[in-house]
């Protein structure tokens, strides 16, 4: 079981493995941005396609109170999968891009 001390270095690793894929489309970088003092956490894409530029956030986490906040995923899968495969309870993962009312139906934390 994964222990919350764990979360920050276990949120590094998934997103760094996603920086091994380059979108099929365009001219785009993948990067990442750690902030440990704040506990923020984004794998960020930006460049070209053709004649639009293109720049934003793929993934972006958050810890809050002891819990990952998703509060945005622009992946297939889901990184909550991944979270869950490596291990985190459900209870400590909030689907922040969620609406409040709609988080009790995710079968994850609500907050």
């Amino acid at each position: 079981m994964v222990t919350q001390l764990d979360y920050p270095a276990l949120i590094k690793r998934i997103l760094l493995e996603y920086t091994k894929y380059k979108p099929v489309y365009g001219d785009i970088e993948t990067t990442v941005s750690f902030d440990d003092e704040h506990a923020n956490y984004a794998l960020l894409q930006a460049g070209w396609d053709g004649d639009d530029y293109l720049h934003g956030a793929i993934i972006h986490i958050r810890l809050i109170d002891g819990k990952i906040w998703i509060q945005y995923d622009g992946t297939e899968e889901g990184v909550a999968t991944e979270l869950l495969d490596a291990g985190v309870p459900k209870k400590h993962i909030v689907l922040g891009f969620r609406h409040p009312s709609e988080r009790k139906y995710t079968g994850l934390a609500v907050a």
